[in-house]
């Protein structure tokens, strides 16, 4: 046995592992057998390194398991509700799930679903280095090897489509042939968050500025279309607006005023529509009778509430009609219905402080339902120890 270093490092080896080429004169090389190279490196690996293999090797284990549990659960709900497996989709099985397992709680975080991992568990950067501290990604030194990859992908994206122009072009031929730009109305680039959340990696503000510009340079392209999915993929929806969201176009009535219809005005279960009028003397009738004489105070005020808050009580006449519940709730239907219509006659900057108000915002509470053991939704029953 004898010791030898190679490029600083000192490590001991038997004497038969070694072969010695004198062919030259000058230059002297030593070949050491791979499995007694392999070993020294395993013996130098630390306990830091270990658990940080096994933790990542645990990650992706797990992941495995509820991927396989996954499409275990997703058969078996295509068998329960007579599907074929194959083409049942995350739609069919969140329906599925609300049918066969049905839920009145209305936080539907609460709620239970059956979601691909992918979606619930939290992305984690697996393994990037081996056992001997070699990094897997060519970029890992860059401390954001992903980040870089995604730039680089960007810039690769770009040049082969500049060269399928200049291709393109030198034929003679029209870019219609070969691709368009593409279309991104409706959509917005993914802000800074959920970038480093896709990418499992932390930039900062300059570098998500320069993302952004890569992007917006691949975007501009006239055959971006080319590479659609690259891009979409960095790009979510926006916000899409509701149907309650649309501001009605008032319209004539016999009588020449402007009349505008609310209808499906909801809180628990009464259900009603709403007619308002203008110009009017401030008439306010509900299912046909005079509001002085419905309800009790405080019902009335939540009718009166929108109108008051607009200051646009005795300019407009009021017709409701509502049906199902109990007074209280019948009066937050009307309400709703009222400040809905209120929109057509108001002024952007009124419709803004009505919904910062809470007048604009649907009411979905529903009354808990009695628990068994319990004296009621929360409510327990007295205890007693004799």
């Amino acid at each position: 046995m004898f010791s030898i270093v190679i490029r600083g490092l000192r490590s001991t080896f038997p004497r038969q592992s070694l072969v010695i080429n004198t062919s030259s004169h000058f230059h002297r090389s030593i070949v050491y057998k791979a499995e007694d190279v392999e070993r020294v490196q395993k013996a130098k690996i630390s306990k830091a390194m270990k658990a940080y293999l096994e933790r990542a090797k645990e990650y992706e284990s797990c992941m495995e398991t509820a991927r396989l549990e996954y499409k275990l659960g997703k058969r078996h709900l295509a068998n329960m509700m007579g599907a074929d497996v194959e083409t049942f989709t995350q739609q069919d099985i969140d329906q599925a799930v609300q049918y066969l397992f049905p839920s009145g709680l209305y936080d539907p975080a609460a709620r239970p679903t059956m979601k691909p991992p992918e979606e619930f568990i939290p992305r984690k950067k697996g393994a990037e280095f081996d056992e001997a501290g070699r990094p897997f990604h060519p970029l890992f030194y860059t401390g954001r090897p992903n980040f870089f990859q995604l730039l680089f992908e960007v810039v690769e994206n770009i040049n082969k489509m500049n060269a399928l122009e200049d291709s393109t072009r030198l034929k003679g031929k029209s870019l219609d042939s070969v691709g368009k730009k593409i279309d991104t109305t409706g959509s917005e680039w993914l802000p800074k968050e959920l970038l480093e959340k896709k990418i499992v990696e932390t930039i900062s503000d300059i570098e998500y500025d320069n993302f952004i510009s890569a992007m917006n340079r691949l975007e501009a392209h006239p055959l971006s279309d080319r590479v659609k999915d690259f891009v979409f993929e960095y790009r979510k929806p926006l916000i899409s607006k509701l149907d309650n969201d649309t501001i009605p176009v008032p319209q004539q009535d016999e009588d020449g005023r402007q009349c505008v219809t609310i209808y499906e005005c909801l809180r628990k279960t009464a259900r009603g529509d709403v007619t308002l009028k203008f110009p009017g003397t401030g008439k306010i009738e509900v299912n046909g009778q005079d509001l002085r004489s419905v309800g009790n105070t405080q019902q009335r005020e939540q009718v009166l509430f929108p109108l008051l808050f607009t200051k646009m009580y005795g300019k407009i006449d009021v017709t409701a009609n509502v049906s199902g519940g109990g007074p209280s709730s019948q009066a937050g239907a009307v309400r709703w219905g009222i400040a809905m219509a209120l929109r057509s006659f108001v002024d952007e900057d009124q419709i803004a402080r009505m919904r910062v108000a809470g007048l604009l915002t649907r009411d979905y509470r529903r009354r808990e339902r009695k628990k068994p053991g319990q004296a009621g939704a929360r409510r327990k029953y007295t205890w007693k120890k004799r």
